[in-house]
């Protein structure tokens, strides 16, 4: 019989940081000591909490899981005087001194992706991850056991008549963990996460937990990380579903947050966020990408070459909003194909932006480069080989600035540049972070007219207009427009989406109305770009497929379809 107690959760919602067992630590417990001020009696913090998520190979180090093994500890022990409270911290596990067993053939894993129970200054229970996701940028087999290979069966924990099952993140999204939950006693389930965002993961998670909610008729507590970790974002947006599958409490996207839930069996309230609008969403993850690299990572600020166009532009507005114009810099570089209107456009938004702004000239550095070549050129038309030699001048001035004053480059190629190879290594490439790596060309220009509409409370424009309306060139020659080298960009866009995100086939796409040559030569421009793409910076990713983690092509193959 279900108790008809009611218990207050706190939804502990942190931005973890990879290895940072202390400042994890920390965080969760300052949030542990809040919420038993306001009255709660469980803690619920997100997977992998103590470590940061995703800590891949450091898995394998054994320094490192010891170091997870003690800050455990020393997080009981940290939390002893909280009497009554039990905090649930997701953390990697091993039993025993050695997290495997190796012999001449094999080795048999013996980490777990886990979560404990703190109560009392102590461990009282463990409960280890059943069903580890292998798919997009999830690699979790590679590193843990199922629990069951460790023998070990749910966990579930009483506060005051109430019992609460644990499951982590993927569990959820499958029949047995849920239900063996539910089998052992749990009246309430409570599924801790380490879910990186891409757009329209937030239905999706809410989605799959109702679903799961239907099948065991049990009220159910989803927590989620927040903040960037190298190529993914976390977006938080934890919440709380009653026994009906309604949303009766959801945290804020993309911040830290403390979230506070009355539970019962038959009831769940708390206080319920709004979600953003897409382009917000996909806003916020970018910002959160680009401050969480740079601040995590230690760099000073950022260096971005400007060019008057609208990709530089949309990064330059991005990296403001992550780390504030004073640890922004902007240099123009015109060469002699730049239009006036560039450098003037560019000038502009640094000022309503109030960034630093310099103009070095390339022109000098190109023409010694075509000196030196001269010789070996001799009777050869100029072609993209002189094109790129622009781009790596440029390049090579804007890694100089980063040597010499710390800042990191941001690059600022997008998505549709990255598929087709319409970007050039060690020149536009050049640099430590891809911002917009993800962001297809039309998403840009969506992004760009958003951006503008919500700033200054739309009383003017953050990114001059005639950036967004003037055709996107590389200049890197006389009238030169990117429709010279590519499709429009809906049609390349939407064939990109299809072959590189939904892996359809080039007939499929062909039998959904795109042109079969645009089609022939864009996925061809795909698979012979993989090498470029290996070399390119670590960028955000914002949808369910990115040039990353999650694409692994290999770069010689001669597969058509």
């Amino acid at each position: 019989m279900p108790s008809n107690s009611t218990v207050k959760v706190a939804l502990a919602q942190i931005n973890a940081t990879v290895g940072d067992l202390d400042g994890n630590a920390k965080k969760i417990i300052d949030c542990a000591r809040r919420a038993h001020a306001e009255g709660a009696r469980v803690v619920l913090t997100p997977e992998l909490s103590l470590c940061g998520y995703p800590p891949e190979d450091l898995l394998m180090r054994p320094a490192f899981m010891q170091g997870c093994a003690q800050a455990l500890v020393d997080c009981a022990e940290a939390l002893a005087d909280l009497a009554g409270l039990h905090v649930v911290v997701g953390h990697p596990h091993q039993f025993g001194e050695r997290g495997d067993v190796r012999s001449k053939s094999v080795t048999v894993q013996r980490r777990f992706n886990a979560a404990s129970v703190l109560t009392g200054g102590r461990v009282s229970a463990t409960y280890c991850k059943r069903e580890l996701p292998n798919y997009q940028v999830f690699d979790e087999r590679r590193y843990f056991a199922s629990g069951r290979d460790a023998g070990q069966g749910p966990v579930v924990f009483d506060v005051d008549g109430l019992k609460f099952g644990i499951n982590i993140c993927e569990d959820a999204w499958f029949d047995e963990p849920p239900r063996a939950a539910k089998a052992a006693g749990a009246d309430v389930l409570c599924v801790i996460n380490a879910s990186p965002f891409h757009l329209g993961k937030l239905s999706e998670r809410e989605d799959r937990m109702q679903a799961c909610v239907r099948d065991v008729g049990l009220p159910l507590l989803f927590v989620h990380l927040t903040g960037g970790q190298d190529e993914v974002v976390f977006d938080g947006a934890s919440f709380a579903l009653d026994a009906a599958g309604r949303v009766a409490a959801r945290a804020p996207l993309f911040e830290d947050a403390l979230t506070l839930v009355d539970v019962s069996a038959s009831a769940v309230s708390g206080p319920i966020a709004p979600v953003p609008e897409f382009e917000a969403q996909a806003w916020a993850a970018l910002v959160t990408g680009v401050r969480d690299y740079i601040a995590k990572n230690g760099f000073p600020g950022a260096i971005i070459g400007l060019s008057g166009g609208i990709d530089s532009a949309l990064v330059l507005a991005i990296a403001v909003d992550a780390l504030g114009a004073d640890k922004v810099r902007t240099v123009m570089m015109p060469s002699p194909y730049t239009a006036d209107i560039s450098w003037i456009d560019a000038r502009d938004m640094a000022q309503r932006l109030g960034v630093r702004y310099d103009e070095i000239s390339i022109a000098p550095m190109f023409d010694a480069f075509k000196r030196s070549l001269a010789e070996e050129f001799a009777g050869l038309k100029e072609d993209t080989t002189e094109e790129n030699i622009q781009a790596r001048v440029r390049g090579t001035l804007l890694m100089a600035l980063s040597n010499k004053h710390g800042a990191i480059v941001l690059t600022t190629g997008n998505k549709s540049e990255m598929a087709t190879g319409y970007c050039t290594l060690y020149g536009d490439m050049a640099g430590g972070f891809a911002v917009i790596k993800d962001v297809s060309k039309t998403l840009v220009y969506r992004l760009a007219n958003w951006k503008n509409r919500q700033w200054n409370g739309g009383k003017g424009e953050i990114i001059p207009p005639r950036i967004i309306t003037r055709p996107p060139s590389a200049e890197l020659r006389l009238d030169q427009t990117d429709q010279d080298s590519l499709p429009e960009y809906e049609q390349l866009d939407g064939i990109l989406q299809r072959y590189m995100e939904d892996d359809q086939s080039i007939d499929d796409i062909i039998a959904a109305g795109f042109d079969a040559a645009d089609v022939e030569r864009v996925t061809r421009l795909i698979k012979i770009n993989e090498y470029k793409r290996r070399q390119a910076p670590v960028g955000i990713r914002i949808t369910h497929r990115a040039f990353g983690r999650d694409w692994r092509y290999p770069i010689t193959s001669k597969f058509r379809a």
